[in-house]
């Protein structure tokens, strides 16, 4: 059997595909499929319908700080500084001794004056019974007119040198009284300018150091004419005039914040309006007095002043962070019909917390966007999820609008 019978027959060859091939056709196969856009979810924002509450309605005004009083304390006799009795910036009393001038030669003088007055007391006595003695001895003529009338007038001379006398004894003790510099009235001392040793009042008085009276503390303020007439006519509507104001000496009560704080911590009452305005600046000048028993406002400070002027009992208020501004003034996003965004401009006034009040724009209803702002595109629709607005401030004051709306819910500058 040859080799050749022994071998397997060969398997009969199909036609072949190569890899590359059945890819192509794959593709083919899907261009006949038809793509369709699935279209994104709307955005899901936080929405919030405003908080109602009470408010009060305040007229904002900028100022600064000032003492009620402030007395340079000075030398006005000459001598050594012999002690300086306080600290530099310290707070003291009415009558505290601050500085002593050396006293020997006014005390001297002081001792003097009260043996002249001594010596002249009893001349003048002496003088006084001569008179009388002559009077009587002349009232049965056993002195002569002449006798009687010179005992008066030596009585009458004697009497005049004794306060002389007395007037000098005045004039020396107000003098060793001066070397005792006291503090006039409750206040701050600033740094000293003389020091122990130094000669002072030698050429006339002599500045030792100033003092400010900072409780009750001053705030000055200026209002625009048309801020005038805004108060005159929140005046009026109480029934109430500037004059009766002036003359009846009525509180008009303001509240004070400092320029970084946004809480008005600090309250008071304006205590003067100036008479006329300021023909420069177009402003009325005013003044309030503040208590300051912790010394915590310092002279010179800028703050923010508030006074109420009328009163709104349901008032709107959103967070402060949902309310933004551009070229036409401020808006917020509301999300309306069918949650379709709408950009609503607003006239809103001040901060209370993390409030803020809006006065004209919106109704209780409005849903307004107070979470993922920045999705709320307006026109746009939107996925509302029902949030909340921040608390309301704590506290007997409730949130303030910084100025009135005119008729078309523009405020006045």
């Amino acid at each position: 059997m040859s080799r050749s019978d022994d071998r397997t027959p060969a398997r009969p060859r199909g036609p072949t595909v190569s890899p590359w091939a059945l890819g192509a056709l794959l593709v083919l196969g899907g261009c006949n499929e038809k793509n369709q856009y699935a279209a994104p979810p709307p955005p899901k924002v936080a929405v919030a319908t405003p908080a109602e509450m009470p408010v009060t309605l305040y007229a904002e005004f900028t100022g600064n700080t000032a003492p009620v009083a402030t007395v340079d304390l000075e030398a006005r006799v000459q001598g050594f500084i012999t002690s300086i009795d306080y600290t530099d910036g310290e707070a003291v009393k009415k009558d505290r001794i601050l500085f002593e001038i050396e006293k020997d030669q006014y005390q001297a003088q002081v001792d003097l004056q009260k043996a002249q007055l001594d010596s002249a007391s009893a001349t003048e006595a002496n003088a006084k019974r001569e008179s009388e003695r002559q009077v009587t001895l002349g009232k049965t003529q056993s002195a002569s007119q002449r006798a009687v009338d010179d005992a008066r007038t030596a009585f009458d001379t004697a009497n005049a040198k004794m306060e002389a006398a007395a007037a000098s004894l005045k004039l020396a003790e107000t003098s060793l009284a001066y070397a005792t510099v006291r503090a006039p009235f409750d206040g701050v001392v600033t740094r000293r300018l003389v020091n122990v040793g130094a000669l002072v009042g030698s050429s006339g008085p002599t500045r030792l150091a100033t003092i400010l009276q900072v409780d009750p503390i001053y705030v000055y303020f200026n209002i625009s004419d048309q801020q005038q007439l805004d108060l005159r006519d929140s005046f009026v509507k109480e029934g109430k005039t500037l004059k009766f104001l002036r003359e009846e000496k009525q509180d008009l009560p303001i509240e004070v914040a400092l320029s970084e704080d946004k809480a008005f911590n600090y309250s008071g009452r304006i205590d003067y309006i100036a008479p006329d305005l300021d023909a420069k600046t177009g402003t009325l000048q005013m003044r309030a007095v503040l208590p300051n028993a912790d010394l915590s406002l310092v002279p010179g400070l800028f703050v923010r002043v508030r006074t109420p002027i009328g009163k709104i009992d349901k008032a709107l208020l959103v967070n402060d962070t949902a309310v933004m501004s551009n070229q036409t003034g401020s808006y917020v996003m509301v999300v309306g019909a069918d949650n379709v965004v709408e950009q609503r401009h607003v006239v809103a006034g001040s901060v209370e917390g993390e409030l803020r009040v809006i006065l004209k724009g919106l109704s209780a209803s409005d849903k307004v966007v107070i979470g993922s702002v920045q999705r709320a595109i307006a026109g746009n629709k939107v996925e509302p999820v029902e949030g909340a607005m921040a608390a309301a401030p704590s506290g007997p004051k409730p949130a303030p609008a910084s100025l009135i709306p005119n008729a078309d819910g523009k405020t006045k500058p």
